[in-house]
């Protein structure tokens, strides 16, 4: 359901944006559609007794609604029984031994990382439900949405971003991802739509699994191949940095990935689409267009500054791209000469 996510087709952008936190049932958004569509407003509460619930850590939740479904996934709008809030129930598919484990890793993703700027995990549990086995996901249901829907917004409306706003929302970003870093790990499905923001702008880094020790030593083809494929199925292919397109018999492939989808998101937000969407709804070649420096549309109506900045990210050749640090202090930086307004409201 695109009311709430943003709608792009999942060959673009992965995984549906289906996370996203009100405290009361009148901050829901409006009924899209059919009304029958929409969560129920406040005065429309349904009877307990005609409600499905389940149980996560000895706590009840109610069912409400479907909010979207992926190819292994689906999430539920649920409430709280006890604290009446709304969550995101992301409800994952373990086939085999190896699905639960991918689902139990990115559970301890979830408890290994406390920031601002990365999505909590509310609980989770593991069940059999009608003969499969689930992985349950309790998260933050954020009523803004993603950035990419942020996005698409101002497209539709011919507006942009103002690069006072591009900087608060990327800043945030950053300081997510360094943390990230910091403890050894790369998230590598960074895009527009594993970015939610809360109503201050604030963004929240989703989706972790995909998250993975950042430095991995690649000895020889067969493991080369492996880490390739792996690429494939789980990095988003506009956000997917040029390394893992071809993966090298020798080599270390290491949070640089990361440094390059940021780029990519940066371009997102200045251009208001991703700089490979178009090559791939054209049905050319992603892999070969990440080997080209990327082409910066002019004229541009934002600074050099912001500009050599995104030229800076998106090298092709990993080693010569900065790493996190260095991309906050240049936020930072820009920041401190931007005389732009943050205003979120605005979207």
């Amino acid at each position: 359901m695109s009311f709430y996510w943003a709608g792009v087709p999942s060959r673009f952008h992965g995984q549906p944006e289906h996370l996203v936190g009100v405290k009361s049932r009148s901050a829901l958004p409006p009924p899209f559609g059919q009304a029958s569509d929409a969560p129920p407003r406040m005065g429309q509460s349904l009877c307990v007794c005609s409600r499905s619930a389940i149980t996560i850590d000895s706590k009840r939740y109610y069912f409400i609604q479907k909010l979207d479904e992926g190819g292994f996934s689906y999430v539920d709008l649920v409430e709280g029984a006890q604290d009446g809030r709304f969550y995101a129930l992301k409800r994952i598919l373990c086939h085999d031994s190896e699905g639960r484990r991918e689902a139990q890793a990115e559970v301890e993703m979830h408890h290994l990382f406390h920031h601002p700027n990365i999505l909590s995990l509310s609980g989770h549990a593991f069940v059999e439900r009608n003969g499969r086995n689930e992985a349950w996901l309790l998260l933050p249901y954020v009523s803004k949405g993603s950035l990419w829907s942020i996005l698409e917004k101002l497209r539709d409306k011919s507006s942009f971003m103002p690069e006072g706003r591009i900087l608060h929302i990327f800043c945030g970003i950053c300081e997510g991802l360094k943390v990230i870093h910091d403890r050894g790990y790369a998230h590598r499905d960074l895009k527009p739509t594993n970015v939610l923001l809360e109503e201050d702008d604030r963004p929240l880094l989703m989706d972790l699994g995909s998250m993975n020790k950042a430095r991995i030593e690649v000895r020889g083809s067969r493991e080369a191949m492996t880490i390739q494929d792996w690429a494939a199925q789980r990095c988003t292919i506009s956000y997917r940095a040029p390394e893992l397109f071809s993966v090298e018999s020798h080599c270390i492939i290491d949070e640089k990935t990361d440094i390059w989808s940021l780029g990519c998101v940066l371009y997102s937000m200045m251009m208001l689409e991703g700089p490979y969407d178009v090559v791939f709804q054209k049905g050319d070649s992603v892999a070969l267009a990440v080997q080209n420096p990327v082409a910066i549309p002019q004229p541009c109506r934002y600074s050099e500054g912001l500009q050599t900045l995104l030229s800076s990210i998106m090298v092709t050749n990993p080693q010569e791209r900065p790493d996190i640090s260095w991309v906050l202090d240049q936020v930072r930086n820009l920041q401190g000469t931007d005389g732009g307004a943050t205003d979120a409201s605005r979207v």
